[in-house]
Parts: C-alpha cells; sequence; structure tokens
C-alpha cells in the first residue's frame, strides 16, 4: 500500500509526533533518539539514505547487500534527486513522505531532511547503529565533499551523535553511467568488508569515534567497471576545488553557465591522489567545520589586542 505523510518542519525539528491525520493542539515532546553506547555484535541496525534519490541504483544495491551481509536496512532518501544540495535541511515548512514498500521511505527533501525524518519517526525512540549515505553516483572528493548532498546526509546523522559512512563510486574523469553502476558492486563489497572490521574492533564500544564519519570514494576499476582496486588507503579531503564554472553572458539578462574540471596537482596524502591512483579513499570527517588546534593559535594572534 502507498501512503503519503506530511511532516511540518516544526516536527522535525522538535522531533514531535506530527504524522497522524489531525496533530493536537499542544504536541506533546518526544524524546531524541539517543546513539548507542556500543555498537552491537551481530547485524547492525541500518538507516540508509543518499542524495540520487531512493530509487536510484546506487542505494538500491546497497541495500541488497547490506542486507545480503544479514544487517537489518531500512531505506529512508530522498524522493527525488537532490545531488548537489550539500547539507541543506529543515528550508520549507512542510514535507510529504511516502512509504511505498516496506522498508522504503521516500522524503520530499534533501538528504539531510530524510535523515532528520528517520532519527525522529521511523527510528523514533532508539537510534540506529549506522547511518549509511550512497553509494552516490561519482566521486566526492575534494571540494566536491563540501557540497556533496551524500556527505551531507552522513553530516546530518554525525550532528544526532550517530555513526555515519558516506560512499560514493567514480573516478575523476566525467562518469559512465553503465561502468560506473558496475563498480558500485565492489563499492558495496569494500563497505560490507568496512563494516564488519568496525564491528571487530568497537568489541564493547562505539563503531567510531564521537563525532567522526568516514567519507569512502571507490573508484571505477577496469574497462567494465568490476575491476578490484589497487589498495585502501587513509586520506584526508584534498583542499582544492576542482570544477570551475565559466559564465557567459547571453546579452538578454541570463548567463549560460558551464563547468570545466581544471584538476591541479593532487595533495600528497589526499583523497585525490588516491583515487587517481585506482586506491579506495577512506577520509575521516566531523560534523562542526572546527580546524585543529594549530589553526587556532593563528586565529589567536590574528585577533590579539583587538577591542569591539
Amino acid at each position: 500500500m502507498r501512503r503519503k505523510r506530511v511532516l511540518p518542519l516544526a516536527a522535525l525539528m522538535l522531533c514531535t509526533p506530527a504524522l497522524a491525520g489531525t496533530a493536537p493542539a499542544v504536541a506533546a515532546p518526544q524524546t531524541a533518539p539517543t546513539a548507542p553506547a556500543a555498537a552491537p555484535a551481530g547485524p547492525l541496525r541500518i538507516l540508509l539514505t543518499n542524495d540520487d534519490g531512493y530509487n536510484a541504483p546506487g542505494i538500491r544495491k546497497a541495500f541488497e547487500q547490506l542486507t545480503a551481509a544479514g544487517h537489518d536496512v531500512t531505506i529512508v532518501a530522498p524522493l527525488t534527486n537532490q545531488s548537489g544540495t550539500g547539507t541543506k535541511m529543515m528550508s520549507a515548512l512542510a514535507i510529504a513522505v511516502k512509504h511505498p514498500e516496506p522498508k522504503v521511505w521516500a522524503v520530499d527533501g534533501t538528504p539531510g531532511d530524510s535523515v532528520a525524518f528517520g532519527l525522529a519517526e521511523v527510528f523514533a525512540g532508539k537510534a540506529p547503529d549506522l547511518v549509511v549515505s550512497g553509494t552516490n553516483f561519482g566521486p566526492n572528493v575534494a571540494g566536491l565533499a563540501t557540497h556533496s548532498g551524500t556527505v551531507g546526509g552522513a553530516v546530518a546523522a554525525l550532528e544526532s551523535g550517530v555513526p555515519a559512512i558516506a560512499l560514493s563510486t567514480g573516478g575523476l574523469s566525467a562518469p559512465d553511467p553503465v561502468t560506473t553502476v558496475n563498480a558500485m558492486g565492489p563499492t558495496l563489497d569494500f563497505a560490507v568488508k568496512l563494516i564488519d572490521r568496525l564491528q571487530v574492533r568497537a568489541r564493547s564500544g562505539p563503531l567510531l569515534p564521537k563525532g567522526v564519519g568516514l567519507n569512502v570514494n571507490h573508484p571505477v576499476v577496469g574497462a567494465d567497471g568490476k575491476g578490484t582496486a589497487a589498495g585502501v588507503a587513509a586520506t584526508f579531503q584534498d583542499p582544492q576545488n576542482f570544477l570551475e564554472p565559466d559564465f557567459a553572458d547571453a546579452g538578454d539578462g541570463t548567463w549560460k553557465v558551464t563547468v570545466k574540471v581544471a584538476l591541479k596537482p593532487a595533495a600528497r596524502g589526499g583523497d585525490i591522489e588516491a583515487v587517481a591512483a585506482g586506491r579506495i579513499a577512506v577520509s575521516p570527517m566531523n560534523s562542526d567545520w572546527n580546524t585543529g588546534p594549530a589553526d587556532h593559535a593563528v586565529t589567536s594572534a590574528l585577533i590579539a589586542g583587538l577591542r569591539p
């Protein structure tokens, strides 16, 4: 049975039960879901989201392979393609939500909206053990990660204290749809192994350190995309943004926009270097945009002596 629900923005923000036909005049606050202190030794409860849409090949393959690995997987993902929406969320007064099939929720909003709805309603009272976002069509390395809806979905989970992994499939050239979809199989094979490793290492602790997620970029290997990656690298987000907009004045008050790929030399140890070499890039990320102690020291020096 296909069901459609409209979720008021306040319900997402306050985690109040507003999915019934008529909301109460004063909604009783609901306890926000709390991330589990320790990862279970057995199958995980996984919230699966993405930015390509709930019916995209990447999320469907992820559902199949994570379920086949024994995990309890629920899709809570955008109704439509939301690529490039980044961390955008809660920008509408109401969000329509469909429940087209068991274990699948389609949210007419961003990946962040989807995760917020999933935590507040689908997993109400008990957060999932892990949020997996992807696998995305195309890479999310360097500056692309900053604007990625796939990464944005993972960030929304981290903000709520839930461990999260963003998965992307693609090399640095324009993606070929067929080979990229083929490469999603190896991407998810690796994701299953990675989650197994996290569970083994967690023992009686959390899957990942508090506030830390993983941004995983799997290259397309082989002419058919089914090849094996050259290895796995612990990386960081390369600081460059290699997509450059080119604006052309159409003469009528509008500008035509094209995007050029302008790769600069890859930072040593960064995600671009790894993916270009055919390796899987695994970069840690957090949700609060904080920099390190050295940058704090620089800022302190810059404002020393300043007064309001």
